[in-house]
């Protein structure tokens, strides 16, 4: 790449889906002949990929905005938050250009108007090089677009759009490209997970010779042959999520779900207008826990919902703990501008939606410290996340990276490196965490 072309800086926010984007906007620009910067100082212009899910996570983009223009002064918004241009621009109408999620040729035409590479385009060197955010041992791998669901407390669909699955042949080309770069850990991610290839009316399609519908569980195994852990995010509690679980593994597809069940009672579930209010009770994940026992389940939760009474929500705390939920999330329910449940009866005071969040985080920690305890004294394969001086940070199979809980271990071996996998034998745990040794055998 030639020492002078112009550099770009980009300000990554909100979930992995949106810093999926922002990888292959780096990489895009990189092809084109771009450099990418890493301070505002040395950026030609500025990108923002923004997050528009919540009010918190809009003020958060606008910030963020604000800042890039304050250090820089040449800045293209993109993402959720870019659905909707005329918000930005009553509070920065200095922007030099707005577009919405995964708008990728209109933000390289907004670049490449305003910020040309001036050297001869034929002579140009586009970097070799793929960028990953990432560490070099994971990958997000998004294998869909947008929601059909309307849940009324949830704006995606409206800023992204309603489903659009990848083909199979993509998705398993970029996972092999991603293995064969370094990845040992693909970490599938979309909106709606389970509901993958349902837009393409699971229509056949060749794949390694074979001729295989287009639907989740085919695909999952395709990934599986890859041969490095592959972790389901965001699965939607269907009944076909189960024909998921003989897959699981503990060298392959990992027995770990991140399943956004989002409340318990149906009550709740129905006014939050969730596609699987009648499947996920507890039958189901017992179901699920009887093909494989070893299967480690994540959610997140809502309290404070319009009209969530104090029975209500002690239904939840008690399904909580009857479903053994191994991590746990949890957001204060908040009006989301262009969200149904804006307009819901019976909104709760802020203090009572403070004190069911202080009481949920409660119980979710000692359910999550009786939990790891149950883990002392047994031996897990673990992948080294971190290096530091005398201890590594490894996690488990059954934790994700950046959201769920870690392994310290002594650094007595000095020739583990990041992405190594190790076998651990735990001796101590917290409320989140876990505390193990090498075992060598």
């Amino acid at each position: 790449m030639d020492k002078n072309s112009p550099k770009i800086g980009l300000v990554s926010l909100g979930c992995p889906k949106a810093l999926v984007d922002t990888e292959v906007l780096i990489n895009k620009l990189q092809k084109l002949g771009y450099g990418i910067s890493q301070t505002y100082d040395n950026a030609d212009a500025v990108i923002v990929n923004t997050c528009g899910f919540l009010d918190s996570a809009k003020a958060e983009s606008l910030n963020a905005i604000g800042e890039a223009l304050n250090e820089n002064g040449k800045v293209i918004v993109t993402g959720c938050l870019g659905s909707t241009p005329e918000f930005i621009r009553d509070s920065h109408p200095n922007v030099m250009a707005i577009t919405g999620p995964q708008k990728f040729n209109e933000v390289l035409d907004s670049i490449t108007d305003n910020i040309p590479i001036k050297s001869n385009p034929f002579e140009a060197k586009p970097s070799s090089s793929y960028v990953k955010l990432t560490p070099r041992h994971y990958s997000y791998l998004k294998i869909s677009e947008g929601c059909n669901h309307k849940c009324s407390f949830c704006i995606i669909p409206s800023l992204r759009g309603p489903l659009k699955s990848r083909s199979m042949a993509s998705i398993l080309s970029e996972a092999k490209s991603l293995v064969e770069r370094g990845t040992k850990e693909l970490l599938v991610i979309s909106q709606d997970t389970s509901a993958y290839g349902l837009d393409l009316k699971f229509e056949e399609t060749m794949v390694n010779g074979k001729k295989l519908k287009t639907n989740i569980y085919n695909l999952v195994n395709e990934i599986a042959s890859l041969g490095v852990w592959v972790r389901l995010h965001y699965i939607y509690p269907y009944p076909h999520v189960k024909q998921l679980i003989p897959l699981m593994d503990q060298n392959r597809v990992l027995p770990y779900l991140d399943v956004p069940f989002q409340h318990a009672h149906p009550d709740v579930l129905k006014r939050m207008a969730r596609p699987s209010n009648n499947v996920h009770d507890l039958e189901q994940i017992s179901e699920w826990r009887s093909i494989n026992p070893d299967l480690s389940i994540r959610s997140t939760f809502i309290v404070g919902f319009p009209g969530e009474t104090e029975s209500e929500f002690n239904f939840l705390l008690d399904w909580l703990e009857e479903a053994k939920i191994d991590r746990v999330g949890c957001f204060k329910y908040e009006d989301v501008s262009g969200a149904r449940s804006n307009v819901m009866e019976d909104h709760l005071h802020d203090d009572i939606v403070q004190d069911r969040y202080n009481r949920f985080m409660s119980r979710a920690q000692k359910l999550s410290e009786l939990n790891l305890k149950e883990k002392v004294g047994k031996t897990f394969i673990c992948v080294v996340d971190t290096v530091e001086k005398d201890h590594f940070i490894c996690r488990t199979i059954f934790d994700a990276p950046e959201i769920d809980g870690t392994v310290s271990i002594p650094k007595k071996q000095t020739h583990y490196r990041v992405g190594d996998h190790v076998t651990v034998k735990i001796i101590g745990s917290s409320e989140y965490d876990l505390e193990g040794e090498l075992f060598l055998s």
